[in-house]
């Protein structure tokens, strides 16, 4: 089996199901730092599991900001170091509070929402009883006003 090395931008883009402009932001915004061949990108092992940390961290919700912090601290040293996780637990915490707020917001929209909808289904069932009510008198007045 062959072990592949390098990957063209169309290749991490099919394999990741991401556009290659998005590919090509990433590396604007110094994630990615594919080699040259003319006008060729050439994507290299650690690029690939980048753009797989890239892609992760952003469904934590991770800005890419946060995520090239954490890349250049991985960067200073071949293995990471205290002050990469350090930082790493500091931007999970603070997503988990993110999470938190929004979940007790959704919580409050939900009840709200239930409230309103409540008070709609009553104020309708009210307004055809109403109109029931009001029924059988106009078809008396219509009746009486067809026989004069």
């Amino acid at each position: 089996m062959i072990v592949k090395n390098t990957f063209s931008i169309s290749e991490l883009s099919n394999e990741f199901d991401v556009t290659t402009r998005s590919i090509r932001f990433y590396e604007d915004q110094g994630l990615l730092r594919p080699a040259r061949r003319g006008q060729t990108r050439i994507f290299s092992t650690k690029d690939k599991v980048r753009l797989k940390l890239i892609l992760r961290g952003k469904r934590m919700g991770f800005s890419l900001a946060e995520t090239k912090e954490l890349f250049d601290l991985w960067d200073e040293t071949p293995t990471g170091n205290e002050k990469q996780l350090l930082k790493m637990l500091t931007i999970l915490s603070n997503k988990r509070a993110h999470m938190e707020q929004q979940k007790s917001d959704i919580a409050m929209a939900e009840m709200e929402i239930e409230t309103a909808e409540l008070r709609c289904r009553e104020a309708l069932s009210d307004l055809q009883k109403k109109k029931k009510q009001l029924a059988p008198a106009n078809d008396e007045h219509r009746s009486a006003a067809e026989q004069n």
